[in-house]
């Protein structure tokens, strides 16, 4: 579904306008008056944009797009000064001489507040790294679940101006209509009300597509309340700093389906030469050069979804593209980014290939751990071939499960149960850490809590989701609150205990046991947890629960675990080391106090198959959804095509009365 447009082909190239420009200006005003006009002008549409934000209407907030007529009598938007070509060195894209720069031209006593296209860059360093910036576009297609997204893909295609590799990533969620794509395309606002949403702070959409790249163009497509939307939006610092805007102005174009002729139409309701002007400028600094084109680009986006490409990728340092596309086919690659691990030369080999050292360089890597859970009917597609998620529980062995519970408000958010274990590849491999993920997006991988000295720790992981605490805005880390330095002193906590009576499982001597002819109950414990938080340790087949309090009943059950450590009492997560538990004198509370523990496990297990059974069944209900509404597009069109059949004939009927 098309539209019937003539195609509209750029008459002027402001990039390289020049001299040869300025002999040519008076001949392509000739030709294309309104168009041209407009795209040299973006200035009044400052007040209008401001009274529009005030009172409710659609609008870009802070961004412009393009300009309408009017008296702009405040600031002069272009600079004087032509700006300076753009660094292709993402670090070094800010960095110009000020000569160069865009001015501000104060021309009558009022005040305006602008966000200068600088912005853009500096907002966008929030993202040190390539991969953090694809998984906060990942984060919207997920949070589309909801509304039927079935897959988001990352891909890359070519800019058909120059054959220049580009950035494709696409999915089939709800899409966006007029104001929804305004709203992402300005700064602080955010649709998403859900409570288990991963994006909440409407800035991640515009610095993750400027960290990757200087422009980005967006295709969306909403079906709401019977009409049926598209829209074209450019983000482009490219346009900004080329043309020496002082303010950020972004183009915009909508289009809506006309039941009646069976076409997309604009969407008049800024008026035609706004329209003109930002589809001139959409050709002009997008890598479509025809209406045509543009337009092209939603015919695999179906009824509904959102395609973001995003050009003129940034290069390293060294000159070389940033995001690796050749070195693997099927994957995407950060250039130079692969370390050496420092291990025996038998296990170096071992060390390089785990996952918790590929993730930094290989981007399929790091997706296939970057959700704890993903539903079954969605797909996560890397360049054609789909990632197979990856349970970084199911790396561990000897696993127990540790219950926190941090002094919140009582909520049952603020419950963690850490899944801790060793590698399976332990002792030969020097990974450690803790995999936080928050709201089921990993936040941080292999967080190293501890810095181990004699080997201690090593190999310890864990894995937990600490939706408590509040992520960084690029969600690559955690506010530094007194609740995440508590979490942090518990994680410590966790591997110390963990590793002092478990490390001789993988071969290491055990530094902490009772003396072999000394009694049980006469041995001195070691008081190891002294937070003020309440944890419970579960061990995770063997029906064995030990519950850590604070002072001073905790030095009992510390004994029967240091029995279990020199081998009374030797099976940990169902493996069993050959030896028979020997006979433990417990009192009454202690064996209420397991039981206890024992219940609350059970009610956790059964939590978690409740959650997976409802995941199931919604999964079920989307797949179902969708093939009705297969089948009502199916109707619609045959609807559709019937009724511009019955026109034709009432023409013609007409026609020969």
């Amino acid at each position: 579904m098309l539209v019937n447009m003539k195609a509209v082909k750029l008459e002027l190239d402001l990039i390289d306008s020049g001299v040869q420009g300025k002999k040519n200006d008076k001949t392509l005003l000739a030709k294309r008056p309104k168009v041209v006009a407009q795209a040299t002008r973006q200035e009044s549409e400052e007040n209008k944009v401001s009274n529009d934000v005030s009172n409710g209407q659609s609008s870009s907030s802070v961004l412009e797009q393009g300009q309408s007529p009017g008296h702009d009598t405040g600031v002069s938007s272009r600079s004087t000064i032509c700006a300076a070509p753009i660094r292709r060195q993402f670090w070094k894209a800010g960095i110009y001489e000020d000569t160069h720069g865009p001015k501000v031209i104060v021309q009558s006593n009022k005040s305006y507040l602008h966000v200068h296209p600088l912005f853009l860059h500096s907002n966008a360093t929030s993202h040190k790294w390539a991969f953090g910036a694809i998984a906060e576009l990942l984060d919207n297609a997920v949070d589309e679940i909801q509304n039927g997204a079935t897959y988001v893909t990352i891909d890359k295609i070519s800019n058909p101006r120059d054959a220049s590799p580009v950035l494709l990533i696409q999915d089939d969620g709800g899409g966006m209509d007029p104001e929804a794509i305004r709203r992402c395309m300005s700064f602080g606002f955010s649709d998403k009300n859900s409570k288990m949403a991963i994006g909440q702070y409407g800035n991640g959409f515009k610095t993750s597509t400027m960290r990757l790249g200087a422009d980005v163009i967006v295709f969306t497509r909403r079906t709401a309340n019977s009409v049926l939307t598209q829209s074209v939006g450019l983000l482009s610092y490219t346009f900004l700093r080329q043309m020496g805007h002082n303010r950020i102005v972004v183009p915009m174009v909508d289009y809506e389906f006309n039941k009646l002729t069976g076409n997309f139409g604009f969407s008049n309701w800024r008026g035609k030469e706004q329209v003109m002007s930002n589809l001139s400028m959409l050709l002009q600094w997008s890598p479509f050069s025809t209406e045509v084109e543009l337009l092209k680009q939603f015919d695999d986006i179906g009824s509904q979804g959102t395609k973001v490409i995003i050009y003129n990728l940034w290069l390293s340092d060294d000159g070389n593209m940033e995001l690796d596309f050749d070195t693997d086919p099927a994957d995407i690659r950060i250039s130079g980014d692969i370390k050496k691990v420092e291990a025996l030369p038998a296990w170096r080999k071992m060390n390089e290939e785990h996952i918790a050292n590929r993730l930094h360089y290989s981007l399929r890597a790091y997706l296939s751990i970057l959700y704890l859970r993903i539903p079954d009917t969605f797909k996560i597609v890397l360049r054609g071939q789909v990632v197979v998620h990856h349970n970084l529980a199911n790396d561990l062995k000897f696993v127990e499960y540790i219950l926190y519970k941090p002094h919140t408000v009582g909520s049952l958010e603020a419950q963690v149960v850490t899944t801790i274990g060793f590698l399976k590849e332990a002792p030969h491999i020097s990974v450690h850490g803790f995999n936080v993920y928050h709201k089921n997006r990993l936040i941080l991988p292999y967080w190293r809590v501890v810095n181990y000295a004699d080997s201690r720790g090593r190999g310890v992981v864990g894995v937990l989701e600490a939706n408590f605490i509040e992520p960084t805005h690029n969600k690559q880390d955690f506010e530094r609150t007194p609740l995440f330095q508590k979490l942090e002193s518990r994680l410590k906590e966790m591997t110390w205990e963990y590793w002092d009576f478990h490390c001789g499982l993988i071969g290491y001597q055990v530094k902490k046991k009772p003396l072999a002819s000394e009694p049980i109950d006469k041995i001195k414990p070691v008081i190891l947890n002294k937070s003020s938080a309440v944890g419970s340790r579960v061990t995770s087949a063997t029906g064995i629960h030990m519950k850590r309090k604070a002072v001073p009943d905790v030095m009992e059950l510390e004994n029967v675990k240091r029995q279990a450590q020199v081998g009374t009492l030797a099976i940990v997560s169902g493996h069993s080391l050959g030896t028979k538990p020997a006979s433990i004198d417990a009192s009454q509370s202690e064996c209420q106090e397991a039981a206890s523990l024992m219940q609350e496990n059970k009610k956790l297990q059964a939590r978690c198959l409740e959650k997976e059974k409802t995941l199931e069944e919604l999964g079920l209900k989307v797949t179902e959804l969708r093939s009705e509404l297969g089948g009502v597009q199916l109707e619609y069109e045959r609807l559709t095509a019937e009724l511009a059949s019955l026109e034709a004939i009432k023409e013609e009927n007409d026609v020969n009365m």
